[in-house]
């Protein structure tokens, strides 16, 4: 399974909103590397909805520019 989202829009808007540290990502060397635990973020994406689209769980506002 993919996520279909850049991986900066990842980083700057799923990673501190959705997305909880020590349980969906670490940061084990610092503040610049960042590893995700897949495991853990197909939990989330795997769960049944009513929607066809798995990330529909994963509801933001995208600025329009």
């Amino acid at each position: 399974m993919r996520i279909k989202y850049e991986p900066r829009y990842i980083r700057e808007h799923l990673k501190d909103r959705i997305f909880k540290k020590g349980v969906h990502y670490i940061q084990p060397f610092g503040r610049r590397k960042i590893l995700f635990i897949w495991n853990e973020i197909e939990k989330i994406i795997s769960v049944p909805v009513e929607d066809d689209d798995p990330m529909s769980k994963i509801k933001l506002r995208r600025k329009r520019g």
